[in-house]
């Protein structure tokens, strides 16, 4: 099953085209995202690749700032180690998922992965992209599932938390103050 999907950054001034293909190996996520910050004009451009039970193994980042580009692009075995042209990165063990900070695709990597009942929640460490900032670091996150669409999300030390909303499938509805789904299409094929 593929899934197109478009969010809106409001904290961002973003737009973002996601499509999400999902197979019983694993899901496969190609997305642009365009958008202003601070006077920033910026164009990025994402593919994920996960396993089975949606740990990330792969993503590759292109991002343009102000004409700028970086590529980063890292693989894993889905047990928390990286490696970037065959190197082990040890300051990334234990990190199972990414959090790219300009989409809210990369919440739905652990909610689908977690799986949590309502009323659990669970600290993880996750890689953490920092694209305006040009930043890449590891850190902690706590999920809380709150009911069936709702979870509260914070980092660790908890200086940010919000409450997300998502659909049936994991996919962000809302996050508010930062990013609002506009719309969702569904098709059999994979687009390319």
């Amino acid at each position: 099953m593929t899934r197109n999907i478009l969010w809106r950054g409001i904290e961002y001034n973003s737009l973002e085209s996601c499509v999400l293909t999902n197979s019983d190996e694993g899901a496969e996520i190609k997305s642009s995202i365009i958008g202003m910050y601070n006077n920033v004009i910026y164009k990025v451009e994402y593919q994920i690749k996960t396993n089975g039970h949606w740990e990330t193994i792969f993503f590759e980042i292109n991002a343009q700032l102000n004409n700028k580009t970086n590529i980063i692009s890292y693989r894993s075995d889905g047990k928390g180690n990286w490696f970037s042209d065959g190197n082990l990165i040890e300051k990334f063990s234990g990190c199972i998922d990414i959090d790219i900070s300009l989409t809210p695709f990369t919440n739905t990597l652990p909610i689908n992965r977690l799986k949590l009942v309502e009323k659990k929640e669970k600290i993880i460490k996750v890689l953490y992209l920092d694209i305006l900032g040009q930043e890449v670091k590891a850190v902690h996150q706590k999920y809380t599932r709150l009911s069936q669409t709702d979870y509260r999300y914070e980092n660790v030390p908890n200086d940010f938390e919000s409450i997300i909303s998502v659909d049936e499938t994991g996919l962000v509805v809302t996050y508010p103050q930062l990013f609002k789904r506009e719309f969702v299409q569904e098709c059999n094929n994979a687009l390319s």
